[in-house]
């Protein structure tokens, strides 16, 4: 085990201009924690992951596992072990020959190679399936022959750029509850990539979010939920995402900061209440309810000086309204707002 270190690595495509897809990227992940990078699609994230396994350069700063610069290193020689989003299984070989080929490639004995291979199916529920081939295999177990190959191997460092994407959304569930455990059990540094916020919000002890190659904040799930560092992370984390507002629309409860003029406010859901005709509420046009058993979600839209916002609240769903039906809400508490200056950094 290890840990990893970005020190002002950048990774720079040649063009006109340069594209900078990862940026300036300072991060420590300790030995034995589960990172999580998410972002968009082209926000740096895989690009990163791939800095750190050889997989691309490092045009400035440097990366480093167990405090040792690996920036000039070949893939080969980082002890890492990655995973990718296909399953990349040879199809005619067992699984157990999938597993066992890298240490065969290494010269491992026969024994040694048979019982590390023999301990991963174990971990993975794979035991029944060492001699069958792919193609005999669901999408899962596919996914876990291709976790034990790396297992296998027994690396400083796990890599993993999203593993569960090519799952349904049933088994992605159930695959990355056991994916945590599993982690958890071997306390192998790992880093994870995924573009489902609500994938990293689960797995990760912490996540780090990026945007256009840049980081805007790295902390623990809950962290990122109740304090985001900028209007980005606010409305990237959470589903349903935090409603973002201009200052002024909430009057006199949530007055514009004269400090921050411009300045923006976040709302969660559960944030918003139903209203009871007090002076300090918004009157929202129901677009959408989402229903999810005992709760829901009501999208509404109203207008701030003009502009069209989406407002989300959630509710019981025994008591949701109709579609294009009028509804006032309110605060629940002037705590829960969040606050963002004109630049959209938080401000408290």
């Amino acid at each position: 085990m290890a840990s990893v270190t970005y020190r002002s690595a950048s990774r720079i495509f040649p063009g006109t201009p340069p594209v900078r897809a990862v940026d300036d990227l300072d991060l420590d992940v300790a030995d034995g924690e589960f990172l999580v990078l998410v972002g968009a699609s082209g926000s740096g994230k895989s690009t990163a992951l791939r800095m750190l396994a050889g997989l691309e350069d490092v045009d400035e700063g440097t990366v480093e596992i167990a405090g040792e610069d690996v920036s000039g290193v070949e893939p080969a020689k980082r002890d890492i072990a990655m995973v990718f989003q296909s399953y990349a299984l040879y199809p005619h070989m067992t699984v157990a020959a999938n597993m066992a080929f890298s240490l065969r490639l290494r010269g491992g004995s026969k024994d040694d190679v048979r019982r590390r291979v023999e301990e991963a199916a174990a971990m993975l529920d794979l035991t029944p399936y060492l001699d069958r081939k792919p193609r005999a295999l669901s999408g899962g177990q596919r996914q876990r022959v291709a976790m034990g190959r790396a297992i296998v191997r027994e690396p400083a460092v796990f890599l993993m750029d999203e593993p569960l994407s090519n799952l349904d959304a049933k088994l992605r569930v159930e695959t990355r509850a056991n994916l945590a455990a599993l982690q958890r059990r071997l306390g192998t540094t790992t880093l994870y990539v995924t573009h489902d916020q609500v994938e990293a919000m689960t797995m990760g002890h912490r996540v780090a979010v990026l945007a256009e190659g840049r980081l805007q904040q790295c902390d623990t799930p809950r962290a990122l939920y109740e304090r985001p560092a900028n209007t980005y992370v606010a409305g990237f984390i959470g589903s349903p995402a935090m409603t973002l507002l201009p200052a002024r629309a909430w009057g006199s409860l949530v007055p514009d900061d004269r400090s921050v003029p411009g300045g923006t406010v976040g709302l969660r859901p559960e944030a918003l209440v139903p209203g009871s005709g007090g002076p300090d509420e918004l009157e929202l046009v129901v677009e959408l309810v989402e229903e999810l058993g005992a709760d829901a979600y009501v999208y509404g839209a109203t207008e701030v000086d003009g502009e069209h916002h989406r407002v989300v609240t959630r509710t019981d769903a025994r008591s949701t309204p109709a579609v294009g039906q009028r509804i006032r809400v309110a605060l629940r508490s002037p705590a829960d707002v969040h606050r963002f200056g004109a630049d959209g950094l938080r401000v408290s």
